[in-house]
Protein backbone atom coordinates (compact mmCIF):
# COMPACT_ATOMS: atom_id res chain seq x y z
CA UNK A 1 0.00 0.00 0.00
CA UNK A 2 2.76 2.45 0.96
CA UNK A 3 4.63 1.62 -2.24
CA UNK A 4 1.52 2.38 -4.29
CA UNK A 5 1.06 5.70 -2.55
CA UNK A 6 4.73 6.65 -2.96
CA UNK A 7 4.53 6.00 -6.70
CA UNK A 8 1.95 8.75 -6.92
CA UNK A 9 4.33 11.54 -5.91
CA UNK A 10 5.94 11.82 -9.34
CA UNK A 11 2.50 12.23 -10.89
CA UNK A 12 1.59 14.89 -8.37
CA UNK A 13 4.76 16.85 -9.13
CA UNK A 14 4.16 16.66 -12.88
CA UNK A 15 0.55 17.76 -12.52
CA UNK A 16 1.58 20.69 -10.32
CA UNK A 17 4.24 21.82 -12.79
CA UNK A 18 1.70 21.97 -15.61
CA UNK A 19 -0.26 24.57 -13.64
CA UNK A 20 2.72 26.64 -12.49
CA UNK A 21 2.66 29.18 -15.31
CA UNK A 22 -1.07 29.85 -14.94
CA UNK A 23 -0.75 30.28 -11.19
CA UNK A 24 2.07 32.81 -11.56
CA UNK A 25 -0.07 34.91 -13.91
CA UNK A 26 -3.21 34.99 -11.79
CA UNK A 27 -4.15 38.29 -10.23
CA UNK A 28 -4.05 38.18 -6.44
CA UNK A 29 -7.42 38.80 -4.84
CA UNK A 30 -8.37 39.14 -1.18
CA UNK A 31 -11.18 40.45 1.01
CA UNK A 32 -9.49 43.85 0.65
CA UNK A 33 -9.12 43.50 -3.10
CA UNK A 34 -12.23 41.77 -4.44
CA UNK A 35 -12.89 40.91 -8.08
CA UNK A 36 -15.21 43.28 -9.93
CA UNK A 37 -17.66 42.97 -12.83
CA UNK A 38 -18.14 45.67 -15.46
CA UNK A 39 -21.76 46.80 -15.86
CA UNK A 40 -23.62 47.31 -19.14
CA UNK A 41 -25.00 50.71 -20.14
CA UNK A 42 -28.03 51.44 -22.31
CA UNK A 43 -29.61 54.19 -24.31
CA UNK A 44 -32.79 55.59 -22.76
CA UNK A 45 -34.82 54.84 -25.91
CA UNK A 46 -37.76 52.62 -24.91
CA UNK A 47 -39.85 50.25 -27.01
CA UNK A 48 -43.13 48.85 -25.65
CA UNK A 49 -43.85 45.33 -26.85
CA UNK A 50 -47.47 46.37 -27.52
CA UNK A 51 -46.16 48.57 -30.33
CA UNK A 52 -45.34 45.35 -32.18
CA UNK A 53 -48.68 43.65 -31.56
CA UNK A 54 -48.21 41.88 -28.20
CA UNK A 55 -51.38 41.32 -26.20
CA UNK A 56 -51.51 40.61 -22.43
CA UNK A 57 -54.57 38.36 -22.44
CA UNK A 58 -52.83 35.09 -21.53
CA UNK A 59 -54.01 33.48 -24.81
CA UNK A 60 -52.28 35.28 -27.66
CA UNK A 61 -48.91 33.71 -28.44
CA UNK A 62 -46.62 36.72 -28.38
CA UNK A 63 -43.34 35.10 -29.45
CA UNK A 64 -42.99 37.00 -32.72
CA UNK A 65 -44.10 40.35 -31.30
CA UNK A 66 -41.67 40.28 -28.38
CA UNK A 67 -38.73 39.13 -30.49
CA UNK A 68 -39.53 41.72 -33.16
CA UNK A 69 -39.44 44.45 -30.52
CA UNK A 70 -36.09 43.23 -29.17
CA UNK A 71 -34.53 42.94 -32.63
CA UNK A 72 -35.77 46.35 -33.74
CA UNK A 73 -34.45 47.99 -30.59
CA UNK A 74 -31.04 46.39 -31.06
CA UNK A 75 -30.83 47.42 -34.71
CA UNK A 76 -31.42 51.04 -33.72
CA UNK A 77 -28.49 50.95 -31.33
CA UNK A 78 -30.23 49.47 -28.33
CA UNK A 79 -32.24 50.70 -25.39
CA UNK A 80 -35.06 49.32 -23.27
CA UNK A 81 -37.72 46.84 -24.38
CA UNK A 82 -40.60 47.36 -21.96
CA UNK A 83 -42.96 44.58 -20.89
CA UNK A 84 -45.93 46.28 -19.17
CA UNK A 85 -48.31 44.70 -16.64
CA UNK A 86 -50.20 41.69 -17.97
CA UNK A 87 -50.02 37.97 -18.62
CA UNK A 88 -47.89 37.54 -21.73
CA UNK A 89 -48.00 34.05 -23.23
CA UNK A 90 -44.95 33.41 -25.37
CA UNK A 91 -42.50 30.96 -26.85
CA UNK A 92 -38.69 31.34 -26.79
CA UNK A 93 -37.34 34.86 -26.42
CA UNK A 94 -33.91 35.64 -27.88
CA UNK A 95 -31.97 38.57 -26.45
CA UNK A 96 -29.95 40.91 -28.67
CA UNK A 97 -26.99 43.25 -28.24
CA UNK A 98 -27.44 46.46 -26.25
CA UNK A 99 -30.98 45.63 -25.11
CA UNK A 100 -32.39 45.77 -21.59
CA UNK A 101 -35.51 43.59 -21.40
CA UNK A 102 -37.47 45.28 -18.61
CA UNK A 103 -40.27 43.19 -17.10
CA UNK A 104 -42.37 45.59 -15.06
CA UNK A 105 -44.06 44.81 -11.77
CA UNK A 106 -47.33 42.89 -12.32
CA UNK A 107 -45.99 41.61 -15.65
CA UNK A 108 -45.72 37.84 -16.13
CA UNK A 109 -43.87 36.38 -19.08
CA UNK A 110 -45.43 32.91 -19.22
CA UNK A 111 -44.03 30.29 -21.56
CA UNK A 112 -46.32 28.08 -23.59
CA UNK A 113 -46.89 24.38 -22.89
CA UNK A 114 -46.65 23.65 -26.62
CA UNK A 115 -43.34 21.81 -26.94
CA UNK A 116 -43.38 22.36 -30.71
CA UNK A 117 -42.65 26.05 -30.11
CA UNK A 118 -39.23 25.10 -28.73
CA UNK A 119 -36.92 23.86 -31.51
CA UNK A 120 -34.02 21.54 -30.79
CA UNK A 121 -30.70 23.39 -30.67
CA UNK A 122 -27.10 22.41 -30.05
CA UNK A 123 -26.16 23.46 -26.54
CA UNK A 124 -24.24 22.46 -23.46
CA UNK A 125 -25.78 20.84 -20.39
CA UNK A 126 -24.21 19.17 -17.37
CA UNK A 127 -20.79 20.00 -18.76
CA UNK A 128 -21.10 18.32 -22.15
CA UNK A 129 -22.33 19.24 -25.65
CA UNK A 130 -25.99 18.27 -25.84
CA UNK A 131 -29.07 18.72 -27.93
CA UNK A 132 -31.69 20.59 -25.94
CA UNK A 133 -34.96 22.32 -26.50
CA UNK A 134 -34.32 26.01 -26.97
CA UNK A 135 -34.33 27.89 -23.68
CA UNK A 136 -37.30 30.15 -22.97
CA UNK A 137 -34.83 33.04 -22.68
CA UNK A 138 -31.48 32.82 -24.44
CA UNK A 139 -28.60 34.75 -25.90
CA UNK A 140 -25.31 33.80 -27.55
CA UNK A 141 -22.25 35.91 -28.38
CA UNK A 142 -23.90 39.07 -27.06
CA UNK A 143 -22.60 42.09 -25.19
CA UNK A 144 -24.23 44.79 -23.13
CA UNK A 145 -27.49 43.06 -22.25
CA UNK A 146 -29.86 43.01 -19.29
CA UNK A 147 -33.03 41.52 -17.85
CA UNK A 148 -34.45 43.90 -15.25
CA UNK A 149 -37.65 44.90 -13.50
CA UNK A 150 -39.81 43.46 -10.74
CA UNK A 151 -41.93 41.15 -12.83
CA UNK A 152 -42.01 37.36 -13.19
CA UNK A 153 -40.57 35.07 -15.86
CA UNK A 154 -42.32 31.69 -15.57
CA UNK A 155 -40.91 28.73 -17.49
CA UNK A 156 -43.99 26.52 -17.05
CA UNK A 157 -41.64 23.76 -15.99
CA UNK A 158 -44.27 21.38 -14.61
CA UNK A 159 -45.40 20.49 -18.10
CA UNK A 160 -41.87 19.37 -18.96
CA UNK A 161 -40.69 17.38 -15.99
CA UNK A 162 -41.55 13.87 -14.97
CA UNK A 163 -42.36 13.44 -11.30
CA UNK A 164 -42.67 10.61 -8.81
CA UNK A 165 -45.88 10.10 -6.89
CA UNK A 166 -44.01 10.20 -3.58
CA UNK A 167 -42.94 13.80 -4.28
CA UNK A 168 -46.50 15.11 -4.45
CA UNK A 169 -49.49 15.33 -2.16
CA UNK A 170 -52.49 13.19 -3.04
CA UNK A 171 -54.44 16.16 -4.52
CA UNK A 172 -51.36 17.21 -6.52
CA UNK A 173 -50.95 13.67 -7.86
CA UNK A 174 -54.59 13.49 -8.89
CA UNK A 175 -54.30 16.83 -10.65
CA UNK A 176 -51.19 15.62 -12.45
CA UNK A 177 -52.98 12.50 -13.70
CA UNK A 178 -55.92 14.60 -14.85
CA UNK A 179 -53.57 16.82 -16.90
CA UNK A 180 -52.74 13.99 -19.31
CA UNK A 181 -49.39 12.28 -19.82
CA UNK A 182 -48.74 8.65 -18.90
CA UNK A 183 -47.39 6.52 -16.06
CA UNK A 184 -44.45 4.20 -15.57
CA UNK A 185 -45.15 0.49 -15.53
CA UNK A 186 -45.31 0.47 -11.73
CA UNK A 187 -47.63 3.48 -11.69
CA UNK A 188 -45.28 5.51 -9.47
CA UNK A 189 -43.85 8.00 -11.99
CA UNK A 190 -45.73 10.44 -14.23
CA UNK A 191 -44.34 11.35 -17.65
CA UNK A 192 -45.57 14.27 -19.74
CA UNK A 193 -45.28 12.29 -23.00
CA UNK A 194 -44.26 9.02 -24.58
CA UNK A 195 -41.05 10.68 -25.81
CA UNK A 196 -40.11 11.57 -22.23
CA UNK A 197 -40.79 8.05 -20.99
CA UNK A 198 -38.79 6.48 -23.82
CA UNK A 199 -35.76 8.73 -23.27
CA UNK A 200 -35.77 8.27 -19.51
CA UNK A 201 -34.71 4.65 -20.00
CA UNK A 202 -31.64 5.74 -22.02
CA UNK A 203 -28.23 6.96 -20.90
CA UNK A 204 -27.56 10.56 -21.91
CA UNK A 205 -29.95 10.61 -24.88
CA UNK A 206 -29.20 14.28 -25.54
CA UNK A 207 -25.42 13.83 -25.74
CA UNK A 208 -24.19 14.87 -29.17
CA UNK A 209 -22.50 11.92 -30.84
CA UNK A 210 -21.81 11.05 -34.47
CA UNK A 211 -24.15 8.04 -34.48
CA UNK A 212 -27.28 10.02 -33.57
CA UNK A 213 -29.50 11.54 -36.22
CA UNK A 214 -32.07 14.31 -36.19
CA UNK A 215 -34.72 11.59 -36.30
CA UNK A 216 -33.35 10.12 -33.07
CA UNK A 217 -33.26 13.48 -31.26
CA UNK A 218 -36.83 14.21 -32.31
CA UNK A 219 -37.92 10.86 -30.90
CA UNK A 220 -36.62 11.90 -27.45
CA UNK A 221 -37.21 15.64 -27.78
CA UNK A 222 -39.59 16.11 -24.86
CA UNK A 223 -37.05 14.66 -22.44
CA UNK A 224 -34.42 17.27 -23.36
CA UNK A 225 -35.71 19.93 -21.00
CA UNK A 226 -34.33 23.43 -21.48
CA UNK A 227 -32.80 25.68 -18.87
CA UNK A 228 -35.04 28.69 -18.23
CA UNK A 229 -32.34 31.25 -19.09
CA UNK A 230 -29.23 30.36 -21.07
CA UNK A 231 -26.59 32.96 -21.86
CA UNK A 232 -23.49 31.69 -23.66
CA UNK A 233 -20.37 33.67 -24.59
CA UNK A 234 -21.90 36.91 -23.39
CA UNK A 235 -20.20 39.99 -21.92
CA UNK A 236 -21.46 42.75 -19.65
CA UNK A 237 -24.67 41.22 -18.41
CA UNK A 238 -27.04 42.61 -15.76
CA UNK A 239 -29.91 40.60 -14.28
CA UNK A 240 -31.73 42.58 -11.61
CA UNK A 241 -34.96 42.46 -9.64
CA UNK A 242 -36.79 39.81 -11.66
CA UNK A 243 -38.34 36.61 -10.28
CA UNK A 244 -37.58 33.50 -12.34
CA UNK A 245 -39.70 30.48 -11.54
CA UNK A 246 -40.78 27.02 -12.70
CA UNK A 247 -37.78 26.29 -14.89
CA UNK A 248 -37.99 23.07 -16.93
CA UNK A 249 -34.39 22.21 -15.88
CA UNK A 250 -31.77 24.57 -14.40
CA UNK A 251 -32.99 28.09 -13.68
CA UNK A 252 -30.23 30.47 -14.77
CA UNK A 253 -27.37 28.93 -16.77
CA UNK A 254 -24.60 31.40 -17.51
CA UNK A 255 -21.97 29.72 -19.66
CA UNK A 256 -18.51 30.89 -20.76
CA UNK A 257 -19.49 34.50 -20.11
CA UNK A 258 -17.86 37.41 -18.29
CA UNK A 259 -18.70 40.56 -16.41
CA UNK A 260 -21.96 39.30 -14.96
CA UNK A 261 -23.99 41.07 -12.28
CA UNK A 262 -27.03 39.56 -10.55
CA UNK A 263 -28.76 41.79 -8.00
CA UNK A 264 -31.94 41.18 -6.03
CA UNK A 265 -32.91 38.25 -8.23
CA UNK A 266 -35.29 35.53 -7.01
CA UNK A 267 -35.31 31.98 -8.40
CA UNK A 268 -38.11 29.61 -7.36
CA UNK A 269 -38.72 25.97 -8.26
CA UNK A 270 -40.77 23.21 -6.59
CA UNK A 271 -38.76 21.10 -4.18
CA UNK A 272 -39.45 18.05 -6.37
CA UNK A 273 -37.99 19.71 -9.49
CA UNK A 274 -35.15 17.36 -10.52
CA UNK A 275 -32.22 19.33 -11.95
CA UNK A 276 -34.07 22.42 -10.76
CA UNK A 277 -30.92 24.37 -9.82
CA UNK A 278 -31.23 28.06 -9.05
CA UNK A 279 -28.08 29.50 -10.60
CA UNK A 280 -25.32 27.67 -12.48
CA UNK A 281 -22.19 29.67 -13.26
CA UNK A 282 -20.17 27.60 -15.70
CA UNK A 283 -16.74 28.69 -16.94
CA UNK A 284 -17.56 32.33 -16.21
CA UNK A 285 -15.36 35.10 -14.84
CA UNK A 286 -15.80 38.46 -13.16
CA UNK A 287 -19.14 37.90 -11.46
CA UNK A 288 -21.11 39.68 -8.72
CA UNK A 289 -24.14 38.06 -7.06
CA UNK A 290 -25.72 40.36 -4.49
CA UNK A 291 -28.97 40.18 -2.53
CA UNK A 292 -30.44 37.17 -4.36
CA UNK A 293 -32.89 34.55 -3.09
CA UNK A 294 -33.14 30.91 -4.15
CA UNK A 295 -35.80 28.35 -3.22
CA UNK A 296 -35.34 25.44 -5.60
CA UNK A 297 -35.35 21.70 -6.22
CA UNK A 298 -31.59 21.16 -6.61
CA UNK A 299 -28.45 23.18 -5.87
CA UNK A 300 -29.03 26.83 -5.02
CA UNK A 301 -25.88 28.68 -6.17
CA UNK A 302 -23.63 26.34 -8.12
CA UNK A 303 -20.16 26.79 -9.64
CA UNK A 304 -19.30 24.58 -12.62
CA UNK A 305 -16.68 24.45 -15.40
CA UNK A 306 -17.40 21.47 -17.63
CA UNK A 307 -17.35 17.72 -17.13
CA UNK A 308 -14.49 15.25 -17.53
CA UNK A 309 -12.55 15.34 -20.79
CA UNK A 310 -14.86 17.92 -22.42
CA UNK A 311 -14.37 20.27 -19.49
CA UNK A 312 -10.62 19.81 -19.48
CA UNK A 313 -10.42 20.48 -23.21
CA UNK A 314 -12.40 23.70 -22.73
CA UNK A 315 -9.99 24.67 -19.96
CA UNK A 316 -12.05 27.60 -18.68
CA UNK A 317 -12.32 27.86 -14.90
CA UNK A 318 -15.05 29.79 -13.17
CA UNK A 319 -13.09 32.55 -11.50
CA UNK A 320 -13.21 35.94 -9.88
CA UNK A 321 -16.64 35.64 -8.30
CA UNK A 322 -18.19 37.57 -5.40
CA UNK A 323 -21.38 36.26 -3.78
CA UNK A 324 -22.94 38.16 -0.87
CA UNK A 325 -26.11 38.99 1.03
CA UNK A 326 -28.07 36.08 -0.41
CA UNK A 327 -30.55 33.47 0.89
CA UNK A 328 -31.07 29.86 -0.08
CA UNK A 329 -34.11 28.03 1.25
CA UNK A 330 -34.88 24.55 -0.10
CA UNK A 331 -32.22 23.00 -2.32
CA UNK A 332 -29.64 20.25 -2.41
CA UNK A 333 -26.94 22.71 -1.41
CA UNK A 334 -26.71 26.38 -0.44
CA UNK A 335 -23.39 27.25 -2.05
CA UNK A 336 -22.00 24.47 -4.24
CA UNK A 337 -18.93 23.80 -6.35
CA UNK A 338 -19.16 20.79 -8.68
CA UNK A 339 -19.50 18.18 -9.54
CA UNK A 340 -18.82 19.29 -13.13
CA UNK A 341 -15.68 21.30 -12.31
CA UNK A 342 -13.15 19.83 -14.73
CA UNK A 343 -12.03 23.26 -15.92
CA UNK A 344 -11.37 24.35 -12.34
CA UNK A 345 -12.61 27.13 -10.08
CA UNK A 346 -10.67 29.82 -8.25
CA UNK A 347 -10.83 33.22 -6.61
CA UNK A 348 -14.35 32.87 -5.27
CA UNK A 349 -15.56 34.97 -2.33
CA UNK A 350 -18.84 34.26 -0.55
CA UNK A 351 -20.02 36.19 2.49
CA UNK A 352 -23.06 37.15 4.53
CA UNK A 353 -25.34 34.42 3.20
CA UNK A 354 -27.98 32.30 4.93
CA UNK A 355 -29.16 28.76 4.17
CA UNK A 356 -32.39 27.44 5.66
CA UNK A 357 -33.55 23.88 5.09
CA UNK A 358 -31.09 22.96 2.35
CA UNK A 359 -29.87 19.35 2.17
CA UNK A 360 -26.30 20.57 2.60
CA UNK A 361 -24.92 23.99 3.40
CA UNK A 362 -21.47 24.55 1.88
CA UNK A 363 -21.14 21.71 -0.62
CA UNK A 364 -18.00 20.84 -2.60
CA UNK A 365 -18.29 17.70 -4.72
CA UNK A 366 -16.26 15.92 -7.37
CA UNK A 367 -15.13 12.44 -8.40
CA UNK A 368 -12.35 10.54 -10.13
CA UNK A 369 -12.34 11.29 -13.84
CA UNK A 370 -13.23 14.97 -13.42
CA UNK A 371 -9.76 16.44 -13.05
CA UNK A 372 -9.66 20.19 -12.45
CA UNK A 373 -8.30 22.28 -9.61
CA UNK A 374 -10.60 24.10 -7.19
CA UNK A 375 -8.59 26.56 -5.13
CA UNK A 376 -8.52 29.94 -3.46
CA UNK A 377 -12.06 29.79 -2.11
CA UNK A 378 -12.86 32.33 0.61
CA UNK A 379 -15.99 32.02 2.74
CA UNK A 380 -17.12 33.99 5.78
CA UNK A 381 -20.24 34.97 7.69
CA UNK A 382 -22.49 32.06 6.72
CA UNK A 383 -25.56 31.28 8.81
CA UNK A 384 -27.53 28.03 8.55
CA UNK A 385 -30.59 26.46 10.11
CA UNK A 386 -32.18 23.03 9.78
CA UNK A 387 -29.68 21.56 7.32
CA UNK A 388 -30.76 18.04 6.38
CA UNK A 389 -27.30 16.47 6.03
CA UNK A 390 -23.89 18.20 6.33
CA UNK A 391 -23.29 21.86 7.14
CA UNK A 392 -19.76 21.94 5.63
CA UNK A 393 -19.17 19.18 3.09
CA UNK A 394 -16.19 18.18 0.93
CA UNK A 395 -16.47 14.92 -1.03
CA UNK A 396 -14.47 13.40 -3.88
CA UNK A 397 -16.73 10.37 -4.23
CA UNK A 398 -19.73 12.02 -5.86
CA UNK A 399 -21.99 9.27 -7.25
CA UNK A 400 -19.23 6.71 -6.69
CA UNK A 401 -18.70 4.21 -3.91
CA UNK A 402 -16.04 5.06 -1.30
CA UNK A 403 -14.00 2.34 0.41
CA UNK A 404 -15.52 0.76 3.47
CA UNK A 405 -14.04 1.66 6.83
CA UNK A 406 -10.69 -0.13 7.12
CA UNK A 407 -10.79 -1.44 3.55
CA UNK A 408 -7.38 -1.71 1.85
CA UNK A 409 -7.33 -0.01 -1.54
CA UNK A 410 -4.79 0.47 -4.30
CA UNK A 411 -4.92 4.09 -5.35
CA UNK A 412 -4.88 4.87 -9.06
CA UNK A 413 -2.03 6.89 -10.49
CA UNK A 414 -2.45 10.66 -10.38
CA UNK A 415 -3.29 12.06 -13.82
CA UNK A 416 -5.19 14.87 -15.50
CA UNK A 417 -8.34 13.00 -14.45
CA UNK A 418 -7.53 13.46 -10.76
CA UNK A 419 -9.50 16.32 -9.16
CA UNK A 420 -8.03 18.64 -6.55
CA UNK A 421 -9.59 20.68 -3.74
CA UNK A 422 -7.10 22.97 -2.02
CA UNK A 423 -6.72 26.34 -0.33
CA UNK A 424 -10.16 26.93 1.19
CA UNK A 425 -10.55 29.55 3.91
CA UNK A 426 -13.80 29.36 5.87
CA UNK A 427 -14.61 31.52 8.90
CA UNK A 428 -17.50 32.63 11.08
CA UNK A 429 -20.05 29.95 10.24
CA UNK A 430 -23.06 29.18 12.44
CA UNK A 431 -25.30 26.14 11.96
CA UNK A 432 -28.18 25.12 14.21
CA UNK A 433 -29.32 21.69 13.13
CA UNK A 434 -27.54 19.25 10.78
CA UNK A 435 -26.80 15.54 10.52
CA UNK A 436 -23.06 16.30 10.43
CA UNK A 437 -21.19 19.47 11.20
CA UNK A 438 -18.00 19.11 9.14
CA UNK A 439 -17.35 16.31 6.64
CA UNK A 440 -14.18 16.06 4.53
CA UNK A 441 -13.44 13.07 2.29
CA UNK A 442 -10.65 13.07 -0.27
CA UNK A 443 -9.07 10.31 -2.35
CA UNK A 444 -6.15 8.04 -1.38
CA UNK A 445 -4.20 9.38 -4.36
CA UNK A 446 -5.19 13.02 -3.82
CA UNK A 447 -5.96 14.38 -0.40
CA UNK A 448 -8.15 17.38 0.15
CA UNK A 449 -5.58 19.82 1.46
CA UNK A 450 -4.90 23.20 2.94
CA UNK A 451 -8.32 23.81 4.45
CA UNK A 452 -8.69 26.44 7.17
CA UNK A 453 -11.95 26.53 9.15
CA UNK A 454 -12.12 29.01 12.02
CA UNK A 455 -14.67 30.49 14.40
CA UNK A 456 -17.45 28.02 13.69
CA UNK A 457 -20.45 27.14 15.87
CA UNK A 458 -22.20 23.85 15.03
CA UNK A 459 -25.14 22.01 16.56
CA UNK A 460 -25.53 18.66 14.87
CA UNK A 461 -26.07 14.93 15.25
CA UNK A 462 -22.41 14.14 14.48
CA UNK A 463 -19.58 16.64 14.81
CA UNK A 464 -16.49 16.22 12.60
CA UNK A 465 -15.26 13.57 10.12
CA UNK A 466 -11.99 13.91 8.20
CA UNK A 467 -10.94 11.25 5.68
CA UNK A 468 -7.99 11.32 3.24
CA UNK A 469 -7.08 14.92 4.02
CA UNK A 470 -3.90 16.89 4.64
CA UNK A 471 -3.09 20.19 6.32
CA UNK A 472 -6.52 20.76 7.83
CA UNK A 473 -6.58 23.58 10.36
CA UNK A 474 -9.66 23.78 12.60
CA UNK A 475 -9.54 26.66 15.07
CA UNK A 476 -12.10 27.88 17.59
CA UNK A 477 -14.69 25.27 16.66
CA UNK A 478 -17.74 24.74 18.84
CA UNK A 479 -19.21 21.38 17.85
CA UNK A 480 -22.14 20.35 20.04
CA UNK A 481 -23.37 16.94 18.90
CA UNK A 482 -25.83 14.34 20.15
CA UNK A 483 -23.60 11.47 18.99
CA UNK A 484 -20.21 11.56 20.67
CA UNK A 485 -18.59 8.24 19.87
CA UNK A 486 -16.47 9.88 18.57
CA UNK A 487 -16.66 13.66 18.48
CA UNK A 488 -13.87 13.79 15.86
CA UNK A 489 -13.11 10.97 13.40
CA UNK A 490 -9.84 11.05 11.41
CA UNK A 491 -8.96 8.44 8.77
CA UNK A 492 -5.74 8.23 6.73
CA UNK A 493 -5.07 11.93 7.12
CA UNK A 494 -2.03 14.00 7.97
CA UNK A 495 -1.29 17.21 9.79
CA UNK A 496 -4.72 17.76 11.26
CA UNK A 497 -4.80 20.60 13.77
CA UNK A 498 -7.64 21.23 16.19
CA UNK A 499 -7.06 24.35 18.24
CA UNK A 500 -9.69 25.47 20.72
CA UNK A 501 -12.28 22.73 20.17
CA UNK A 502 -15.36 23.02 22.38
CA UNK A 503 -17.59 19.94 22.40
CA UNK A 504 -20.38 18.31 24.40
CA UNK A 505 -19.67 17.66 28.07
CA UNK A 506 -19.42 14.00 29.03
CA UNK A 507 -18.78 12.89 25.45
CA UNK A 508 -18.04 9.18 25.06
CA UNK A 509 -14.90 9.50 22.89
CA UNK A 510 -13.11 12.65 21.84
CA UNK A 511 -11.07 11.30 18.92
CA UNK A 512 -11.05 8.13 16.85
CA UNK A 513 -8.12 7.69 14.46
CA UNK A 514 -8.30 5.08 11.73
CA UNK A 515 -5.85 3.84 9.09
CA UNK A 516 -2.09 3.32 9.05
CA UNK A 517 -1.47 6.57 7.13
CA UNK A 518 -2.95 8.76 9.85
CA UNK A 519 -0.29 10.97 11.41
CA UNK A 520 0.31 14.31 13.08
CA UNK A 521 -3.11 14.88 14.60
CA UNK A 522 -2.66 17.73 17.04
CA UNK A 523 -5.13 19.00 19.64
CA UNK A 524 -4.41 22.18 21.55
CA UNK A 525 -6.29 24.53 23.84
CA UNK A 526 -8.98 21.89 24.22
CA UNK A 527 -10.40 20.55 27.47
CA UNK A 528 -9.86 16.80 27.13
CA UNK A 529 -11.22 16.07 30.60
CA UNK A 530 -14.88 16.47 29.60
CA UNK A 531 -14.64 13.33 27.43
CA UNK A 532 -14.91 9.87 28.98
CA UNK A 533 -12.14 8.63 26.66
CA UNK A 534 -9.56 10.77 24.90
CA UNK A 535 -8.42 8.74 21.89
CA UNK A 536 -8.91 5.35 20.28
CA UNK A 537 -7.22 3.83 17.22
CA UNK A 538 -8.33 1.31 14.57
CA UNK A 539 -7.07 -0.47 11.44
CA UNK A 540 -3.37 0.23 11.81
CA UNK A 541 -3.61 3.74 13.22
CA UNK A 542 -1.62 4.48 16.35
CA UNK A 543 -2.72 6.54 19.32
CA UNK A 544 0.78 8.04 19.24
CA UNK A 545 -0.27 9.80 16.01
CA UNK A 546 -2.27 12.12 18.27
CA UNK A 547 -0.66 14.74 20.48
CA UNK A 548 -2.30 16.97 23.08
CA UNK A 549 -1.01 20.38 24.04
Amino acid sequence: MRTAINLLFAGIIALSASNLYAQKNQQKYSWDNLPTAALPTFKTDTVNITQYGAKPNGQTLNTKYINDAILACSRKGGGVVFVPAGLWLTGPIVLQNNVNLHVSRSAILFFTDDFNQFPLVKGNYEGKPQMRNQSPVSGTNLSNIAITGQGVIDGNGDVWRMVKKDALTEPEWKAKLASGGLLSDDGRTWYPSEKTKKAHAMKEPGLITSDKTNIFYNEVKDFLRPTLVNLTHCKKVLIEGVTFQNSPAWGLHLLMSEDLTLKNVTVKNPDYAQNGDGLDLESCKNVLIDGCTFDVGDDGICIKSGKDEEGRKRGMPTENVVIKNSFVYKGHGGFVIGSEMSGGARNIFISDCSFMGTDKGLRFKTARGRGGVVENIYIRNIFMKDIVDEAIYFDMYYYTKPPAKGEKVVAPKVSVETPRFQNFYISNVVCNGAKKGIFVRGLPEMSIKNISITDVHLKSQKAIEIIEAENIDLKNITAISTETKPVVYVENSRNIKLDGLLYSTNSDLLLLVNGERTSEVKLSNTDIKVAKQRVKSENGAKTSAVTFK
